[in-house]
């Protein structure tokens, strides 16, 4: 029964509440490159993916999955490659499709269920890197993609794949979806991710302009709008709805059969009810669930080495 009673995550006092505890470490922590070794993936289907690796021929690798409109680049990405890389492991953050500061080929995005993208990573990896045992950690939508990708796995994953952290995942893309519909998270979330994805329509529509309108962004100010006009036709969904039905990873928790943990905080602003699987967790012997009192979204910690880094490490290491 893997469900974690008590986090020993403390918020920092001079960060009170999930709104601050998620704006500050996003907007205002710098962390040095460590993943400086670039290298061109080419998929099947005629796209590519932008990988960045630290360390040659270690026997520990752990790949790195962003949030939405994040990139391997991102502070929590390059925190956490750190943390992991001067206790032994060797790193692999990737890029999505469209995030590596070059737009991809195809006219599909990446998405929060595109767990194919992920596995090719894996693939390779699995295929170029001697570790002994390859980990994964994912943030956000990140994490969505690391925890499906092993629900999908199941009985049939790899011998090398060794354990898994995901950090303040909307499991429950639905659920997720309307909280960030709030007003103060809709005026101050919500439209910076808009904002960032239109730009990437616009791109892309010029590209494509058979397969993509950029007059449809007109009116768009949310998830449910972004993913009915743009998300879902891309990708072979019906709409938003089937979309998040069929993307999101609560539904693949059980099929787990690698140690799992997912840490949601309990005032992370992004996630509603339905993205705390408590009842998975305890009807599981792989899929664990801590959930602290605090840590926001993707924060953990202030300015300087987080909360998730050290906890990342420990469960990595099997120690808890």
């Amino acid at each position: 029964m893997p469900l974690v009673s008590e986090s020993d995550h403390v918020a920092p006092w001079w960060l009170p509440g999930g709104h601050l505890q998620t704006i500050v470490p996003s907007l205002w922590r710098k962390v040095s490159a460590l993943t400086r070794r670039r290298e061109r993936l080419e998929l099947a289907d005629g796209d590519f993916l932008d990988l960045c690796w630290h360390g040659e021929g270690g026997e520990r690798l752990v790949i790195l999955s962003h949030g939405l409109e994040g990139s391997a680049e991102a502070a929590y990405i390059q925190g956490m490659g750190r943390a992991l890389a001067a206790d032994g492991w060797d790193v692999l953050a990737w890029n999505y499709r469209g995030c590596s500061g070059e737009m991809n080929r195809l006219p599909r995005f990446y998405h929060s269920g595109a767990t194919c993208d992920l596995a090719a990573v894996v693939e390779h990896a699995l295929e170029v890197h001697p570790a002994k045992t390859v980990d994964l950690i994912g943030f956000s939508l990140g994490g969505n993609l690391t925890l499906k990708y092993l629900g999908e796995l199941g009985e049939d994953g790899s011998p090398r794949l060794g354990r898994a952290v995901a950090f303040s995942v909307p499991c429950d893309l639905a659920c997720s979806s309307r909280t960030l519909t709030t007003a103060f998270n809709r005026e101050v979330y919500m439209r910076r991710f808009i904002v960032s994805l239109a730009e990437k329509v616009r791109a892309k529509a010029e590209m494509f302009p058979d397969e993509l309108d950029p007059s449809r962004l007109e009116g768009v100010k949310t998830f449910r709008e972004f993913d009915d006009r743009f998300t879902a036709p891309l990708h072979g969904f019906e709409d938003a709805a089937d979309y998040w039905a069929r993307s999101s990873s609560r539904p693949f928790l059980p099929q787990i059969r690698i140690p799992a943990l997912l840490v949601n905080a309990a005032n992370d602003p992004f996630l509603g009810p339905g993205c705390y699987p408590r009842d998975e967790a305890r009807d599981s012997d792989w899929f664990h669930l801590e959930v602290p009192r605090g840590g926001g979204h993707v924060g953990f910690g202030g300015l300087g080495p987080n909360w998730a880094e050290k906890r990342a490490v420990r469960f990595l290491k099997g120690e808890g």
